[in-house]
């Protein structure tokens, strides 16, 4: 059943991301004057076809549907004869910034397209966790920003200047810190607790581009919080088992101190392999003793770690957490505004990451193909509509975004020839196009195979 909703859902996602790409550049060729033969929904042996009496185009649905293409009528392609009067409706007869309108409306579109599902899901709401902020551990920034645990951050300001922002939620918060890191700015957090509201200064100029990733927020001392660390499961013969840890047992407190994040207890357990550590436990399972509070002592087995090849410590115990969550929703005119600024933050993290991975900064592990794709799209569809809404609206960026770089045969490498063409008053010569399109196919053959060798590698656990 798994399987069946994850190629329903793969199937849905890139159906519409690729008419919603190619119709972008069939609507503004049509507004140019240029005459389109095909649409096209896929690639290969056409399934449906017919013909707009109006427009004369060719609408197909093809075999492969993994991409789509539009057609236009072109002096270039061997083997056509057109007749005169259809000549002004040419595609290499265009001026070459109708050219390169008709070629950067896919991306454009898809852009369009993030913006409106961002703006559903904005509006319709959506459940999110609060932005309560956990225990963070010692000598991160968020430690030393003052942050004890259990504050909920309710505004963000610029530390120089500048009208303070809201902070609705935990999503809210992390893509408010995200956007200062990049600007490496001080930011002063606004949080309160049962006391009353205080700032927090927090100080991101050094943050490296490299640093900005999906685990950002955690190095820098940031979880989700205010909510219950519940132990999920327990290994036969580990260390939490023979201390007496249960599965639905909740960890109130480590050595004294409170604790309400998984990171911040797995961080603890590693620090002290061979040592004995004294729990807080609320048991939850057994219904005799549900909400007793005990005392557990525990001592982690030193083991080797496979990233750092250091001896760490381990109990044996899978963790939940489980936080408040609350629900956001937006106005029309909000939504539309927070669907464009997060187009543009992903569309810009998307085109920092693509750098960094270029010149060596981040791993090529980040590339993900179909497998990774119809795997996700699976995910988010079981969650609900706002979650593959958002997914959608993620792929549709990085599309956008893909299709923009300058590599030949890629709607970037087009717009790369007629900006030089726009410069000097001449077009790239058929020679060179021919041979920028050949390296072109070369690094996205390339980028594929890596992009495919990920999704195995993840499936198979390398």
């Amino acid at each position: 059943m798994n399987l069946l909703i994850e190629v329903l859902a793969f199937a849905v996602a890139i159906g519409v991301l690729v008419v919603v790409h190619e119709y972008g550049h069939y609507s503004v060729a049509r507004l140019c004057g240029v005459k389109v033969l095909r649409f096209s929904i896929g690639f290969g042996k056409p399934l449906l076809q017919w013909v707009s009496p109006k427009s004369g185009t060719e609408w197909t649905v093809a075999a492969l549907p993994l991409g789509g293409y539009v057609k236009m009528l072109d002096e270039r392609e061997t083997g056509t004869t057109i007749p005169a009067e259809d000549l002004p409706h040419a595609f290499n007869r265009q001026h070459v910034a109708k050219r390169f309108a008709i070629v950067a409306a896919g991306p454009v579109a898809n852009f369009l397209l993030a913006i409106v599902l961002f703006a559903a899901v904005f509006g319709t709401g959506v459940s999110e966790p609060a932005a309560i902020v956990a225990t963070p551990a010692p000598n991160t920034p968020a430690a030393q920003a003052g942050f004890d645990g259990g504050e909920t951050v309710v505004a963000v300001r610029n530390a120089q200047a500048g009208q303070s922002e809201p902070v609705r939620s935990w999503s809210d918060l992390r893509w408010k810190v995200l956007g200062a890191a990049f600007d490496h700015r001080r930011i002063i957090l606004s949080a309160k607790d049962g006391r009353g509201t205080y700032d927090f200064p927090l100080d991101l100029r050094d943050v490296s581009e490299k640093d900005v990733d999906d685990d950002f927020m955690s190095r820098l001392g940031f979880e989700p919080g205010g909510g219950k660390l519940i132990v999920a499961n327990v290994q036969p013969g580990s260390a939490a088992q023979q201390a007496g840890l249960v599965s639905g047992d909740r960890l109130r407190a480590i050595d004294g101190k409170p604790t309400d994040n998984a990171t911040a207890f797995i961080a603890y357990i590693k620090a002290h392999a061979g040592q004995s550590i004294t729990l807080q436990v609320e048991r939850g399972g057994d219904a005799q003793q549900a909400g007793k509070i005990q005392q557990i002592h525990v001592v982690p087995l030193a083991q080797r770690d496979e990233t750092t090849g250091q001896q760490v410590g381990r109990i044996g115990a899978e963790l939940a957490t489980q936080v408040p969550s609350i629900e956001v929703r937006y106005g029309p005119l909000e939504s539309l505004q927070l669907g464009a600024r997060r187009t543009w933050d992903l569309a810009a993290y998307s085109l920092r990451m693509f750098g960094r991975m270029v010149v060596g900064e981040a791993s090529l592990k980040n590339l993900s193909g179909p497998v990774t794709i119809a795997d996700y799209a699976g995910k988010s569809a079981r969650l609900g509509p706002s979650a593959f809404l958002s997914f959608l609206a993620l792929v549709s960026i990085s599309l956008g975004v893909l299709n923009l770089l300058p590599i030949p045969v890629l709607d970037g490498g087009h717009l790369l020839y007629y900006l030089v063409e726009a410069v000097t008053g001449k077009a790239v010569s058929d020679r060179w196009q021919l041979v920028l399109q050949r390296a072109g196919l070369a690094c996205i053959v390339a980028l594929s195979a890596i992009a495919l060798f990920n999704d195995l590698a993840r499936l198979i656990h390398l």
